[in-house]
């Protein structure tokens, strides 16, 4: 059993001062059967502990129904077993580049700006999922000779508000539920967000990409004693789907983190190993200054341009941050492991099976609303992460007029009398065509993640508006969802009557199969589909993600774990257009090219 405390000075370890050398690295966003791979890199690496967070959303889906809390805890135990200290973020917000900032869409829909504020209810659902979450952290805390050494209170508060009694309830809830480690918070350095999101007896942290010094000064004017930490210290930076890609040129990078040290204050690398936004989990943003301007959806990959590769392969970051934290180690650093292999060869996965989206919805759909005033929010019809059909009638006989919608939220693709008639977006949401009536209109609507950042958190999707011809709302709606979750289910495609994929629609369900041989559990592959536009891919079932024409990203990462000895089914869910009925394996992408640059704030 060991004891570790916060001094004036150094964080201590049985009174002996020591510096974390940390690093990100988010079970969640890696396959379980490859945790250990990673963490051995991060000692590999030079650190000496890991960091992550803990999304409430993937582990309470439905108010009271709790989904494998018990994850944290394994990974947790794979912390240990590659020697290495771990911090832990329970939010329980979160941030993270993660829909909806790790808040579960039912508590968003429910408390709206109550959220993150000393709301009694929505205070009682956080206590709940810090009772049902907070044993997996408390049994592995270093004093009972697990690897925990610190937990954080909320997350990067400072940025969002200033309820210091919502803070103190939050540690309070940590505090009474067990957890004896220190607590910290972490916000920018500025004095506004310092203020804000720093809580009296709690460590304060910063989180920065460059310019240690100054963010150390202004810590210090906030908190004068106690040892100096960069909790997130920015590395690389996550992308958008339309954007340019994002990268950090690797000698400054590394220029910052021995700045970091030089300063005699702990880091941890945000991201040592980013991974992947498997199954639509992925987040967004909003641009402008106030985060209220256009809408940022964020790709599937979440590679960050970290040291460590999407594909758990060391990059030149890698080797450069090595070096750095091979001057602050105790001794010699331990080898790499193996680099994971991908496939020995390219693989062609041949569609050859094919179901329309009304097939897939009438097999897999949620029950349908009833006929309603105006469109039901995804909230209200208890769907997070998919799409839903809207269908309304253009009463008539009228002249055509324009078609649109407000406050769409995210993407729609617009069907009149059963033809299709275009695809809008928020920014974009009137058909280019008048409709006359009366009419059958059609709107297949999906949430391309939910903000994660801002004062926009937790803003409703679907149709938040209503839908208009000419200056005329349209009633009587009915809408249907189909919520992802529903594809996790074992059989899920039995209900579901598929044909032949000649004559196949522009959208649907296409389904195929390829074969692969010696994939071993810590290997890859990159699948890619040519042509294609947007929705989502599963591979034996296991989703993968969001693909999407718009770019950056062209290749989605296939866990080794996934892939099986022989036969491997694989899914396509066509949301806008289809390309060539196949899908390409190959080895996986190299890291990702761009122009260098300092990192984004």
């Amino acid at each position: 059993m060991a004891d570790f405390t916060v001094g004036d000075d150094h964080f201590r370890l049985d009174g002996k001062p020591v510096r974390l050398l940390s690093g990100a690295l988010h079970y969640f966003r890696v396959h379980e059967a490859q945790w250990d791979h990673r963490l051995s890199m991060l000692r590999a690496m030079g650190l000496n502990c890991v960091e992550t967070y803990v999304p409430w959303n993937l582990h309470e889906p439905r108010p009271g129904r709790f989904r494998d809390v018990a994850a944290l805890g394994r990974f947790l135990d794979a912390a240990q077993r590659a020697g290495l200290w771990a911090i832990v973020r329970p939010g329980p917000y979160i941030c993270a580049e993660w829909e909806n900032g790790g808040l579960p869409a039912w508590v968003t829909g429910r408390f709206g700006r109550r959220v993150r504020t000393r709301d009694e209810e929505y205070l009682g659902a956080v206590e709940r999922w810090f009772t049902a979450l907070l044993p997996q952290v408390v049994q592995r805390q270093i004093g009972r000779g697990g690897p925990v050494i610190m937990v954080q209170a909320e997350n990067e508060y400072g940025s969002y508000g200033t309820d210091q009694v919502y803070l103190r309830r939050v540690a309070g809830m940590l505090r009474e539920r067990g957890v004896t480690v220190p607590l910290f918070t972490s916000d920018g350095p500025e004095d506004h967000m310092l203020t804000g999101g720093s809580v009296p007896g709690l460590l304060a942290t910063a989180n920065f990409g460059s310019g240690a010094r100054e963010a150390f000064e202004v810590l210090r004017r906030h908190q004068p004693k106690g040892p100096l930490m960069c909790m997130e210290f920015w590395c690389g930076w996550f992308e958008h789907w339309g954007a340019e890609p994002v990268v950090h040129d690797p000698e400054r990078a590394a220029d910052s983190l021995r700045e970091i040290l030089e300063c005699g204050a702990s880091v941890n690398i945000y991201m040592a190993h980013g991974g992947t936004n498997f199954a639509g989990w992925a987040g967004a943003n909003r641009s402008g200054p106030l985060q209220d301007k256009d809408f940022l959806p964020t790709v599937t990959s979440y590679d960050y341009d970290a040291p460590i590769d999407e594909y758990g392969r060391p990059t030149e970051k890698f080797r450069q941050f090595r070096k750095v934290l091979a001057e602050y180690a105790d001794g010699p650093l331990p080898e790499l492991p193996p680099e994971p292999a991908g496939l020995a060869a390219p693989v062609r996965a041949e569609l050859t099976d094919w179901a329309p989206l009304t097939a897939v919805l009438e097999a897999l759909g949620d029950e349908e609303s009833a006929t309603t005033g105006v469109p039901p929010t995804f909230e209200e019809l208890g769907v997070d992460r998919g799409l839903v059909r809207y269908q309304v009638a253009v009463p008539g006989p009228r002249r055509p007029y324009t078609l649109g919608l407000t406050g769409l939220r995210d993407r729609a693709v617009v069907y009149v009398d059963g033809v299709r008639q275009g695809v809008l977006s928020e920014e974009n949401g009137t058909l280019d065509e008048p409709v006359a009536g009366p009419a059958e209109v059609e709107l297949w609507v999906e949430s391309l993640g939910r903000v994660n950042y801002g004062r926009r958190l937790g803003e409703p999707k679907g149709i938040t508006g209503g839908v208009l011809h000419e200056r005329q709302f349209l009633h009587g709606v009915r809408a249907r969802g189909l919520r992802l979750e529903a594809f996790e289910e074992p059989d899920a495609l039995v209900g579901v009557v598929f044909g032949s994929v000649t004559g196949a629609g522009r959208t649907g369900l296409f389904r195929g199969e390829f074969e692969v041989a010696g994939v071993a559990g810590t290997g890859h592959a990159g699948l890619e589909l040519p042509g294609w536009t947007r929705g989502f891919v599963w591979v034996n079932g296991f989703c993968l993600g969001r693909y999407w024409s718009a770019g950056p990203q062209r290749t989605l990462y296939v866990p080794g774990p996934v892939l099986r000895e022989g036969a491997n089914e694989v899914w396509v869910l066509e949301l806008e257009d289809a390309g060539t009925p196949y899908a390409e394996l190959g080895p996986g992408v190299p890291v990702r090219t761009g122009t260098p640059g300092d990192v984004q704030v």
